[in-house]
């Protein structure tokens, strides 16, 4: 069925993003594409071409009935943000990464994203390779409550993980509303006002299935590969995990990461490759908070590239979650 000229998701803080990355102009690469909300407004504002770039396949068939609009001035690529400077055909202007899953993708229950809607535990964003439920029901109890605790900061990631372990010993588990059941029988009833049980548990395992973090870093070093001098690299992120890395990586790679470890020898700075035009993470203001909900946790960070070489990010330095053998 064919969707509506304009889709109706609204893009979370493109308006404090355009500000920081004004004047537009220039090649533009969107790396999480999606609904096109963030290349909408990039050539709005005055960029020459968007590159738009996303992993879902479903992403692209959906722009197939309005990007035509735009003629040349977009590019659609099925890939990863990961290795986006393969997909830029010359030195990039800018740089747009929105992280985390879209509200396309959550609103659709045969995607097997979010616990609203029964569907089947899926959760890949490439819609190929291992799902959700092939990992909840193949690995350890310890491998399970690693990836519970250290990607999606669930203190009870035994408990949970456990449960897990016997339920799929009775039969394998198959939909989003089973393991949400399983989830929320191991925690307390939520107080009106907190987010669902599940939520923690289902952020890990999607971060898990999509290996979001590696994915993260390589793409945040392909962004600086690709960048022009002078070239702008936003940022927008969804949870505390997601937006470490993102300050890390833009602190170290503008000189201000300091030592990974303080009893190590002082290390000789490399020339810094980005400078911060967001000391801050830049959030929703009121305004923004009443027309789309769903930004209420956003953060905005914004760097300028450099004349320095590119080169390979300190890992142990941005705070990457780790897996531990044996459980959180």
């Amino acid at each position: 069925m064919a969707g509506p000229a304009h889709p109706p998701h609204v893009p979370v803080l493109l308006r404090p993003l355009l500000d920081a990355v004004a004047p537009v102009h220039g090649l533009w690469l969107d790396g999480t594409f999606g609904a096109g909300g963030y290349a909408r407004g990039l050539l709005a504002a005055g960029a020459d071409r968007v590159i738009g770039i996303d992993r879902d396949p479903l992403a692209l068939r959906m722009a197939a009935d309005w990007a035509d609009e735009f003629g040349p001035r977009l590019t659609l690529v099925q890939g990863r943000f990961s290795e986006l400077d393969q997909h830029a055909d010359a030195p990039l202007d800018g740089v747009v990464l929105d992280l985390g899953v879209s509200s396309m993708q959550l609103d659709q229950a045969e995607r097997g994203f979010s616990f609203a809607k029964d569907g089947p535990l899926d959760m890949r964003m490439s819609q190929d390779g291992p799902s959700a439920a092939d990992l909840v029901n193949s690995a350890a109890e310890g491998e399970l409550a690693d990836i519970l605790y250290h990607f999606g900061e669930e203190r009870a990631s035994r408990r949970i993980a456990r449960a897990i372990v016997a339920a799929r010993a009775e039969k394998p588990l198959e939909t989003t509303l089973e393991l949400a059941r399983i989830v929320e029988k191991c925690l307390p009833r939520p107080k009106p006002g907190q987010s669902h049980p599940a939520t923690r548990s289902f952020q890990a395992i999607r971060i898990a299935v999509n290996a979001e973090f590696d994915e993260l870093v390589a793409g945040l070093e392909a962004a600086e590969r690709a960048l022009k001098p002078g070239g702008r690299l936003a940022v927008v992120t969804f949870h505390s995990l997601e937006d470490r890395i993102v300050k890390r990586f833009l602190q170290q790679r503008s000189g201000q990461g300091g030592n990974a470890n303080r009893y190590a020898p002082e290390q000789a700075a490399d020339a810094p490759r980005f400078r911060l035009l967001t000391r801050r993470a830049v959030g929703p203001d009121d305004e923004e908070l009443a027309e789309n909900p769903r930004a209420r946790s956003a953060l905005l960070r914004v760097g300028e590239r450099t004349t320095a070489p590119a080169g390979r990010a300190d890992r142990r330095a941005l705070g990457l979650p780790r897996l531990v053998t044996g459980g959180a």
